[in-house]
């Protein structure tokens, strides 16, 4: 298994997210801001409000998932927050829901490595 390099402290969360540029998806806003390093770090957010603890651990677990299989086609150097939109149900939170907001964001972000042909479709 390998570490995903995460983002723990409460003013690097602040400064993507005032700073960052942002891209709404159905389920999932994904917040990308370059770092001048030669890693990708993420943070995820579940606000409090989604549901039980059970329920926004599950969703931690999906996105940092699809994430980790992603991983090889983002470019690096770059800081990414994924916020869950408290608006979504959480029955909709499955795997193939959180790939489709994360394949589009990281497109729309033009931040996929120009040589891997990504094919993916919504479920």
């Amino acid at each position: 298994m390998t570490n995903i390099d995460t983002l723990k402290k409460n003013y690097e969360f602040k400064n993507i997210l005032s700073k960052g540029k942002v891209y709404k998806g159905k389920y999932i806003d994904v917040y990308i801001m370059k770092n001048n390093k030669s890693k990708n770090y993420i943070g995820i957010a579940v606000s409090v409000k989604t549901g039980k603890a059970n329920k926004r651990n599950r969703i931690k677990r999906l996105i940092r998932e699809n994430y980790r299989l992603l991983k090889s086609n983002i470019i690096m150097g770059n800081d990414i927050i994924f916020l869950w939109k408290k608006k979504s149900i959480i029955e909709e939170a499955n795997f193939y829901n959180i790939q489709y907001d994360m394949n589009k964001a990281f497109e729309r972000a033009k931040i996929y490595n120009e040589d891997i042909d990504n094919k993916w479709k919504k479920y």
